[in-house]
């Protein structure tokens, strides 16, 4: 697989705002909220109270499915992702205060929100991406590839043909 991809997921994580990430609940039910996010890289960042319940749901089972779409005229310039992958909480103070510049400096308004990162206000989770579908209606209606995630180092990133049926 080209490494054209790996500079078209990173144009477009870093050229969107909001995702739809997808968690479940206890009983396996399917529960997906819009989200702003930022990224460095392939990893993907996103915030949320500790006690909500995409919370709740990834402390049972960290499993996530994820949309991204970059905002379009028609329909022949759509563009976005999809992506299955495993979101973890971001461990240290070191990595939050990170993850707090990375969302600063894509969203000033944010500022007042990552000062209580790591305490009751905020949770922050990073996404490690597995198999990411890249959608690119101007390649034709519906196009899309589906790779699957080697590696997150966007430098040598391999991105593998996926034999994973993914509509």
């Amino acid at each position: 697989m080209s490494q054209h991809l790996v500079a078209e997921i990173l144009e477009i994580l870093a050229a969107g705002q909001d995702m739809v990430v997808a968690t479940t609940f206890a009983d396996g039910a399917p529960h997906a909220v819009t989200v702003s996010y930022a990224s460095d890289g392939l990893s993907i960042y996103f915030g949320c109270s500790p006690s909500s319940q995409k919370a709740r749901n990834l402390g049972r089972d960290d499993r996530v499915a994820i949309s991204v779409t970059l905002p379009y005229r028609d329909w022949s310039q759509i563009r976005g992702l999809s992506l299955s992958g495993r979101a973890r909480p971001v461990p240290s103070d070191l990595a939050q205060t990170r993850v707090a510049a990375l969302f600063a400096a894509k969203f000033s308004e944010i500022a007042q929100y990552v000062s209580d990162v790591g305490g009751d206000g905020l949770a922050l989770f990073e996404v490690v991406p597995e198999v990411v579908g890249v959608l690119d209606y101007r390649k034709g209606f519906g196009h899309v590839e589906h790779v699957r995630v080697a590696s997150l180092d966007p430098v040598r990133t391999v991105l593998l043909p996926s034999s994973v049926a993914v509509a």
